[in-house]
């Protein structure tokens, strides 16, 4: 359990971007309400994780258990959508979101669920603060949110011990996806609130690449995601246009 001390506001935090989130925090399970696409999107996102974290562990991902012994940080968990599936697959898991009221909401459904995960209303830095850190960070749909993007990575690469990893994910500052994942998702189909991705913070994969190097990662992998609109679900992609996710590691001292 994480012994937390007074946090102040961090340099990455955008409190107008916690607020928006709070609005809806009591709906993060529900999978038809604002966070549908979420929803829909999990079974790619934790594929990749799973698939990502086993190949650089040397675990079998066919085990229950393929996490076992590992220690993982959702860093901006929400709900828990990630970190509840993380801990089932036997990860010694913390959950961390700048929101109080999303830490709530986690906290019920863990119990009502009966997880024991530690979930704490945190920011990186806070954790880099006190000492913590993982053999894995989950970065996923949050750096778009952040208001500093430098301080925030730098955070999130101190976390990571030698020779451990961070999967992430977020969205290109392209107009495709301009066109697809503002326009279309939040104007025209009404997946998502309007106003919950600002384009001009949408990160090219070099951009994000940038950043991790100064925080002391790599990339070892990149991939794209896609909506099919045929099958009506989400699906791995070569291309990086819209939606993409990654794995980077920390070298080992």
């Amino acid at each position: 359990m994480i012994e937390t001390t007074n946090n102040s506001l961090d340099a990455s935090v955008d409190s107008v971007e916690v607020a928006r989130f709070a609005e809806a925090a009591d709906d993060w399970w529900d999978e038809d309400g604002p966070f549908r696409p979420l929803h829909q999107l999990n079974p790619v996102r934790l594929d990749y994780i799973c698939e990502r974290l086993c190949a650089h562990f040397g675990r079998n991902p066919r085990h229950l258990d393929s996490l076992k012994g590992l220690r993982i940080l959702d860093i901006g968990c929400g709900g828990g959508l990630l970190t509840e599936p993380m801990t089932r697959l036997g990860a010694e898991t913390v959950g961390a979101d700048a929101g109080e009221e999303n830490i709530e909401a986690a906290k019920r459904h863990a119990e009502l669920v009966g997880l024991d995960i530690d979930y704490v209303a945190a920011t990186a830095e806070d954790l880099a603060e006190w000492g913590e850190t993982f053999d894995a960070v989950l970065n996923m749909e949050v750096i778009e949110h952040v208001a500093d993007v430098n301080a925030y990575m730098t955070a999130c690469g101190s976390l990571i011990r030698p020779g451990g990893g961070m999967v992430f994910a977020t969205l290109n500052r392209t107009l495709k996806a301009y066109a697809l994942a503002v326009l279309g998702a939040e104007y025209v189909l009404r997946w998502m609130p309007r106003g919950t991705h600002d384009w001009n913070r949408f990160l090219k994969p070099s951009e994000f690449a940038a950043h991790l190097r100064a925080a002391g990662l790599n990339v070892d992998d990149l991939e794209g995601v896609k909506f099919d609109v045929v099958e009506h679900n989400w699906a791995r992609t070569k291309s990086l246009d819209v939606n993409y996710m990654g794995f980077a590691t920390k070298g080992a001292e």
